[in-house]
């Protein structure tokens, strides 16, 4: 009988030590520190242009080793 309680009880520890972590977070650990006002300005980072796929061989070309090869 009682070893059926340990099975039983470890999704609720796992859901206690989840939430002990979480406000021991919140509470006990000190918060980042603000940011400076005189931080300059930086200028926004541009994305990469985007890659283009590789042209895949059409379904109709048999595949040969000059198609398998490119």
């Amino acid at each position: 009988m009682y070893v059926l309680i340990v099975p039983a009880s470890v999704p609720f520890v796992l859901l206690a030590t989840v939430m002990g972590l979480s406000w021991w977070e919140d509470h006990i650990l000190p918060t980042a520190p603000a940011e400076p006002v005189d931080r300059p300005a930086q200028a926004p980072i541009a994305p990469a242009a985007p890659a283009h796929p590789a042209e895949l061989p059409r379904a109709d070309t048999a595949l040969t080793r000059e198609v398998v090869g490119r």
